[in-house]
């Protein structure tokens, strides 16, 4: 069982609140002044990751304050439960166990007494030897012509982790291999995606733990409706496979035993792509580039088990984000990932960080009296700087910011590598020094203009800058660096999670939406009549018959 400790009740807590509120006063820019070995002293590198925080609102009592607070929180308890198989999601009665889906090493990882690394290898295994027959030729698809493209079809975890590491290693992709991602029940997606792929070579992969999840089952049978328009019903075997664990409703499907990768309860779904959730990723790059993701990740999983809390990247990155999150009360943070192979790892991130720890309900049951989750969003750099850098710099909300870029770009064309990099190191500045009344006056009277223009041009070119970073720099984003950088992310989750005393790894949110759906869903029958909504929605579902009625549907 996890630890409860109201955070708010420890010594360190009432600690922090008054270092923060009286003692550290001093902007970004006097705390360098003031340290010349500032950038050494808040800076940490792990395994081709470096990463430096020191253009955050700390000191070295600061950080103390903070260990302070993860220790009174029983943080390295809490960490030995999670990597030793106990049933830390309590509300689901489950252990946490993706980082044993990464586990290279010879211990056994046990489960109610069960060590579960031989079924995660057999696992693997297939995985490996199905993929094989892919990139071979030997699985061919009915006409005899070897598959070279892939179609996941599954939602949240079973599709933001796979999409998302697939865009991030498309440098790595196998050649002639193509990845496609389905999850919205909106018929477009599906309808779109069909366009693109040629049924003789294509290849649905059906992801679903229960193979009864609304949108992802509604669209793997739009795409057997399809499919079986251009070929013959027994070759559904050759061009479905399931990740799931419901034979019974897969064999239904037409997809044979043999071809279904199981996956277990002890593996979350925003967790799962080191899983056979992650077949698509194995397709796209081969097996070879999907296990070396596995051991980047289970690199950082040692560090993190580790190494001392001040000197833990991925608790450290946690406690910054604790400080500004609870203490600073700035309760939102951008992830800006220099790097257009990372486009979507701000959208995973949201996922992973406000499905994990957007919860009110402390692990006691009570109403936490603290803010949770922050609102996690960002784009790729430079998109972002001619979009939302503006509120970013200027507006009245304080941002954290997150940057990452790597050293060594992919594709090293001509200068695109130095000036990406350039703007990469001069946001996070500029967020730290901003621009001051007597600069911009300067810099306006350099340019001769009136003053009546300089009057009032000036308040609108300053900036107030003090705006916090932190800068992740890795040497190029190989598959173990991608593996690093995601389980980092991941771990700072479950050590939020901890501290704020809440559940990280159930998703009951996401139910109420659903549950009320199902009950609509009838409803929108033109024959049905219309049971007892409130007065928006029941004029919403009039609406919508109205509409349609228009158009004959």
């Amino acid at each position: 069982m996890l630890p409860s400790i109201d955070p708010k009740k420890v010594a360190a807590w009432s600690h922090l609140e008054h270092h923060v509120n009286y003692e550290m006063v001093a902007t970004l820019e006097e705390l360098f002044m003031d340290d010349s070995e500032r950038f050494s002293k808040f800076s940490l590198e792990t395994d081709g990751l470096f990463f430096d925080y020191s253009k955050s609102h700390v000191s070295e009592k600061t950080i103390y304050l903070l260990r302070a607070l993860a220790e009174s929180c029983e943080l390295p308890l809490a960490i030995e439960q999670m990597f030793s198989g106990e049933k830390i999601n309590e509300t689901e009665k489950r252990a946490v166990l993706h980082t044993a889906l990464r586990n290279f090493s010879t211990e056994p990882v046990f489960v109610d007494g069960h060590d579960v690394m031989p079924q995660i290898r057999a696992v693997q295994e297939q995985m490996r030897d199905f993929t094989k027959k892919i990139h071979e030729g030997a699985w061919r698809g009915f006409s005899g012509k070897k598959i070279d493209t892939i179609v996941n079809i599954g939602i949240g975890g079973s599709d933001l982790g796979p999409m998302m590491v697939c865009k991030a290693l498309k440098h790595y992709a196998l050649d002639g291999m193509k990845a496609h991602f389905v999850s919205n029940v909106d018929g477009s997606h599906i309808a779109e995606t069909l366009k693109e792929v040629n049924p003789e070579t294509t290849l649905f992969l059906i992801v679903s733990k229960t193979f009864t999840t609304q949108e992802t089952m509604l669209n793997a049978h739009t795409a057997r409706k399809w499919f079986l328009q251009h070929a013959p019903e027994q070759a559904v075997e050759k061009h479905f496979v399931a990740v799931s664990t419901n034979e019974k409703a897969v064999s239904e499907f037409g997809i044979h035993p043999d071809n279904m990768f199981r996956f277990w309860d002890f593996v979350g779904g925003r967790f799962s792509l080191w899983s056979a959730v992650g077949l698509s990723i194995a397709c796209y790059v081969g097996y070879e580039h999907f296990e070396k993701l596995l051991m980047g990740a289970y690199q950082m999983d040692r560090h993190f088990r580790s190494a001392p809390l001040d000197k833990n990247m991925p608790v450290v990155f946690a406690l910054l984000g604790i400080l500004y999150n609870n203490f600073h009360h700035l309760n939102t943070e951008a992830v800006l990932p220099y790097d257009q192979y990372l486009e979507r790892f701000p959208a995973y991130l949201q996922q992973a960080a406000m499905e994990s720890n957007g919860k009110s309900i402390d692990r006691q049951g009570c109403y936490a009296e603290l803010t949770t989750a922050p609102i996690v969003w960002g784009e790729p750099g430079t998109n972002g700087q001619h979009s939302f850098y503006q509120l970013i710099h200027q507006g009245t909300t304080k941002i954290p910011c997150i940057f990452m870029a790597p050293a060594i770009p992919l594709n090293d064309l001509d200068d695109h590598h130095k000036v990406l990099f350039s703007n990469f190191l001069a946001q996070s500045e500029a967020l730290m020094k901003g621009k001051t009344d007597e600069e911009v006056l300067n810099e306006l009277q350099r340019q001769k203009l009136p003053k009546e223009t300089i009057d009032k041009l000036l308040p609108h070119k300053v900036f107030d800058g003090d705006i916090p970073s932190i800068s992740i720099i890795y040497r190029k984003l190989t598959p173990e660096i991608l593996g690093s950088l995601i389980a980092l992310f991941e771990h700072r989750i479950f050590v939020q999670g901890i501290i704020w005393n809440i559940y990280s790894f159930d998703q009951f949110g996401v139910e109420l939406g659903k549950q009320l759906a199902l009950n609509i869903l009838p409803e929108l029958d033109e024959t049905r009549k219309t049971s007892k909504h409130d007065a928006s929605t029941a004029g919403l579902i009039q609406k919508f018959k109205e509409y349609r009625n228009e158009e004959g549907k």
